[in-house]
């Protein structure tokens, strides 16, 4: 529960590095919730719910994905890759300081 904490202090923040750890965690939570709403939502034949918390939650998905290719070393354009930015997010980091902050360990 610390992580989605973490991500959501740094609601905005596109510099600096994101473990995998804290990826996956919080695209957990997300995803769980996400589901609880379209299911509540598709009882009611309204997906308003949904699409509230979908915006919500669509500006840290992506700074914490940004952080999450820092963190393997690369620019946060790679996420605009379909398969390959999948791949680096199941990598793991790279040891010690990079161009993007220090180690997040």
């Amino acid at each position: 529960m610390h992580y989605i904490y973490e991500v959501f202090d740094k609601y905005s923040t596109y510099n600096g590095r994101a473990r995998r750890k804290e990826f996956w965690h919080f695209y957990l939570f997300v995803s769980i919730i996400l589901f609880g709403s379209y299911l509540l939502d598709g009882l009611s034949n309204n997906f308003e719910l949904v699409t509230l918390i979908f915006g919500v939650v669509l500006t840290p998905m992506i700074s914490v994905a940004i952080r999450r290719m820092h963190d393997v070393g690369k620019s946060g354009w790679f996420l605009l890759i379909p398969i390959y930015n999948l791949i680096l997010a199941c990598r793991p980091g790279t040891k010690g300081d990079n161009i993007f902050g220090p180690d997040p360990k």
